[in-house]
């Protein structure tokens, strides 16, 4: 069975658990015994990259996704619906915040049960070299899953003792230092990323490969501001086949499907046909009511989320992303069959119309898609290296400017001039990363490391913009429910 299909059938039994915090595991000898039990119990650790049972959550487009949160409270977007989308763009947290909350009390689970995982694998006779591969791909998506957590709660005890995992009872464990997360995360990536293959096509699209553990480790490295390891990884990246595809919108739309993309280095695979979690539902968040795609197809539009027109106006006009970020945009034909467009700006709307993906040409579903979410691209790199070429030499090199300016060509605008200071290099890196990679979930990640995720709200008139909001605050409930053992991060107690 394909890991699609493994993630079809996982859902569903996930979907089942009412409460992920207090799961009991049950024996540790009984949970997997065979060849296929591990093939299952891999795939199962793999649905947390689409939130598990949380509707569009993980690297969906919904309230709990990574990419909405880390645009609705960022100069990536504006969400027309009010509410609560208002608290995310002032940064108006506190503990009982589900919406800020809740990742944390869905990962943790999944990372105790890589670690039952990972005990019960040792003793399985099966093939060895896939046996290794599948223990990789657990540490990665570890890794991944605690790296998450760490950038937005800060350090977070990550369980690697499987008894103490399988233990429901087992005695809250104080939070540890930022190092010892950062040196548990690293341990994963890097051994992960010693025995993955370089890249994975077919049926095993989606998983963890050697590109992905050493994208996810450049991450980290960038983080804590290890600009030399960050570099090393980034330029191992480089060696591994990877290229930049020649469209853009390609890397959105139905031509990303199945391994193809010479850019894409992890994606979530989606589907038009299965639950609401595997399937891409982002043009129903974006799209406005009256939207009329050109082509015919019935689109669910719901008109939520938008790019501030500010954020909108630094692109150059003649960018080509701007095909899939609109100021007017299509809401039908007129008798000859021209396409008839309307100006949002001039209708008052709050924000260019989000579109970034393309619609799914099937039509089988007018609300769920089968293009797939992709997570890393291999233009993400190139900007990461540049950024951190740019903070080794103490400013850019010829190789950071190369790095920049081919993403910057594929997009059909000017070069960035040689001749640049560290600082205005990073200026110009900051803007760029804004435009290739909005709504993909790493502008709040971009913006706390350049010390600019706070001001971004205050100077936007926000009253709630403390500099502790750089994290999100831990659930009371995890903090009561410990006996005062975890502790609050600071300025939410």
């Amino acid at each position: 069975m394909s890991l699609a299909g493994w993630f079809s059938s996982i859902l569903l039994f996930i979907a089942c658990e009412k409460d992920l915090d207090y799961v009991s595991y049950g024996d540790l000898n009984s949970i997997v015994d065979t060849p296929e039990g591990v093939e299952a119990a891999v795939s199962a650790a793999y649905t947390g990259l689409a939130g598990g049972s949380d509707w569009q959550g993980g690297w969906g487009s919904g309230t709990y996704g990574w990419r909405a949160q880390a645009m609705m409270t960022t100069d990536e977007g504006v969400c027309a619906w009010g509410g609560d989308w208002a608290r995310m763009q002032t940064l108006n947290f506190n503990p009982d915040f589900d919406w800020v909350t809740h990742n944390y009390s869905r990962y943790l689970p999944y990372i105790s049960r890589i670690a039952i995982t990972l005990n019960d694998i040792k003793d399985i006779e099966m093939d060895g070299e896939l046996k290794n591969r599948y223990v990789a791909e657990l540490k990665a998506l570890r890794a991944h899953y605690a790296q998450l957590l760490y950038f937005a709660y800060g350090p977070l005890t990550i369980i690697t003792d499987a008894a103490i995992a399988a233990d429901p009872d087992a005695p809250a464990v104080p939070r540890p230092s930022s190092e010892e997360m950062v040196q548990q995360i690293e341990k994963d990536w890097l051994e992960a990323s010693e025995v993955l293959p370089p890249k994975f096509a077919g049926d095993d699209y989606g998983r963890f490969s050697k590109a992905a553990a050493l994208t996810g480790l450049m991450k980290l490295y960038m983080h804590e501001k290890q600009w030399d390891k960050a570099v090393s990884a980034g330029k191992q990246i480089t060696e591994l086949g990877y290229s930049l595809q020649p469209e853009y919108e390609d890397l959105f739309n139905i031509n990303n499907k199945g391994g193809a993309s010479s850019e894409i280095i992890l994606a979530v695979v989606c589907t038009a046909t299965g639950g609401d979690n595997y399937t891409n539902m982002w043009l129903a968040h974006a799209l406005p009511a009256d939207y009329r795609d050109p082509s015919g197809l019935d689109l669910t539009a719901w008109g939520g989320y938008k790019v501030p027109w500010k954020t909108y106006d630094k692109f150059d006009p003649e960018d080509k992303r701007l095909n899939v970020l609109l100021e007017e945009y299509p809401v039908g034909k007129d008798e000859e069959g021209n396409i008839i467009y309307k100006n949002a700006r001039e209708n008052g709307d709050i924000g260019a119309v989000a579109v970034k993906f393309g619609p799914d040409p099937s039509g089988a579903n007018a609300q769920k898609s089968a293009v797939d979410f992709p997570v890393y691209r291999y233009a993400d790199v190139l900007l990461m290296l540049a950024e951190s070429l740019n903070e080794v030499h103490g400013g850019p090199d010829t190789e950071a400017y190369e790095a920049i300016n081919a993403v910057r060509a594929r997009a059909g605008v000017q070069p960035v001039s040689q001749g640049l200071t560290k600082e205005q290099f990073l200026a110009r890196i900051q803007d760029e990363r804004l435009f290739e990679l909005w709504a993909e979930g790493w502008r709040r990640d971009d913006l706390i490391r350049w010390g600019q995720y706070v001001q971004r709200a205050a100077d936007d008139g926000s009253g709630t913009a403390e500099p502790f909001k750089v994290l999100y605050p831990i659930p009371r409930t995890a903090v009561n429910q410990s006996n005062g053992v975890i502790k609050q991060n600071p300025g939410y107690n």
